[in-house]
């Protein structure tokens, strides 16, 4: 199974200069924790993604006003991304290695075209594989957790 079989194509993408209440509005209203961030709206190359993890932990933890700030201010980078033709199980390898709970895809203009979640994998990949991401980018988070992270 390919990765096209499974992303949710055409996601939400933001740009570093929009703020963390519009990026917050985007995510209700897409349903997502995840929204890719892109360098502009006509290559939608992208740069980092922002997660509604990356919003709490970055600021309202460290008592800042999320109201003030942008995305470029607390996004994630470098952005690790997938393409449509690799497979699940590749894709899959990719978010253990690198702890994400969520991928974007690139298409070969590098543009993004679509977001892989550890649902889509736990829908419709084999058993095995879901349970494996699972398991590994849990044990990190926790390990992270437990380290202060």
């Amino acid at each position: 199974m390919q990765v096209k079989e499974i992303m949710t194509t055409d996601p939400a993408c933001c740009r570093p200069e929009t703020s963390l209440q519009e990026v917050g509005k985007m995510m209700i209203d897409h349903d997502c924790g995840e929204i890719p961030v892109v360098e502009n709206r006509e290559s939608n190359l992208p740069i980092g993604v922002i997660t509604d993890r990356d919003i709490v932990c970055r600021t309202v933890a460290r008592g800042l006003n999320p109201l003030d700030l942008t995305v470029a201010e607390c996004m994630s980078t470098p952005c690790v991304t997938v393409t449509p033709d690799m497979s699940v199980e590749e894709c899959s390898k990719i978010m253990e290695e690198n702890k994400i709970r969520r991928v974007p895809v690139v298409n070969a203009a590098g543009s993004c075209c679509g977001i892989v979640a550890l649902a889509d994998i736990a829908l419709h990949a084999r058993r095995n594989v879901a349970a494996e991401v699972v398991k590994e980018v849990s044990e990190s988070s926790s390990a992270a957790s437990a380290a202060g992270r």
